[in-house]
């Protein structure tokens, strides 16, 4: 049997309890509703769910892509369930949010990708929630621009899509997807008027040099909010981490992203790409 490595002293995490945790947790499994906080076995599940946030799932809990860094599960998706976007709306509202995070599963059997479904899921959280700020963690829908333009036109105030690691680890690391798509998704949302996020993992076998290079990257393409975090192996099927990066490198880099001309840059080893989202909602208007 696989002996799981001991973790350094600074990727503790905090307990997954709470009034608040509760809270969110029952409102969660009441509403038939799907986290990437649960799926992807987010470490900060603890913090943000006793905050009252949580990264909303939509279009199911099974995934057509099989990335070797997460934890979520693959095979053939059940059909989109059309009351979703009402449950998930609903229940932002019963949570009393001011700003809310959706991601998806990869949905490649879908025509279009599952863009339409996206669209009408922030139509639909907008309509309840009017003062809402909106988040979208998109997938790269193979980048197709008509699909990533569904999305813009529903209008969330932040589009995300991850590049995950670096240029030369993408082929080993991620099922299907692209280095160099996912720039150019990034780049076809910041060229039509919405802020451009997006975040990578560090512990993987990159390079410095290539950690440099791709912050280079997302930031000549346009990407002006920026996570980078600690990979942290989801179970005993996924790849160990290479090595666990220290709190003064997160802030090495953090620094030299805000160097670069980043608006924001969320850095240090538990930041996962919607940690501390609200924050970055103000990076827009920088």
């Amino acid at each position: 049997m696989q002996n799981r490595r001991r973790l350094p002293h600074w990727l503790k995490m905090q307990r997954a309890s709470g009034e608040t945790y509760s809270m969110v947790k029952h409102i969660v499994v009441e509403n038939h509703l799907n986290t990437i906080c649960t799926s992807g076995n987010c470490p900060n599940i603890g913090e943000c769910w006793n905050r009252g946030t949580a990264t909303f799932m939509i279009l199911g809990d099974i995934c057509t892509r099989a990335c070797k860094f997460c934890a979520t599960k693959t095979g053939r998706p059940l059909p989109p369930d059309p009351n979703e976007p009402d449950r998930l709306a609903a229940s932002i509202k019963t949570m009393l949010l001011k700003h809310c995070v959706i991601t998806s599963v990869d949905r490649d059997d879908l025509p279009d990708g599952g863009s339409s479904f996206w669209a009408a899921t922030i139509t639909r959280i907008k309509e309840v929630n009017p003062a809402i700020t909106i988040e979208s963690l998109i997938p790269d829908f193979d980048g197709v621009t008509e699909r990533i333009q569904k999305i813009i036109n529903a209008g969330p105030d932040v589009i995300s899509h991850n590049v995950e690691t670096v240029k030369r680890l993408t082929p080993f690391i991620r099922t299907k997807a692209k280095y160099e798509r996912s720039l150019e998704v990034i780049k076809y949302i910041s060229q039509n008027g919405k802020s451009a996020k997006s975040g990578f993992m560090v512990g993987l076998g990159e390079t410095e040099e290539e950690i440099i290079q791709t912050m280079t990257d997302l930031y000549n393409s346009g990407c002006k909010i920026l996570t980078i975090g600690q990979y942290l192996q989801p179970g005993f099927d996924y790849m160990e981490a290479a090595e666990f990066v220290t709190p003064h490198k997160f802030e090495e880099y953090r620094i030299k992203g805000l160097s670069l001309g980043f608006s924001f840059v969320e850095s240090s080893p538990l930041v996962r790409s919607s940690f501390h989202a609200e924050n970055h909602i103000k990076a827009q208007f920088k």
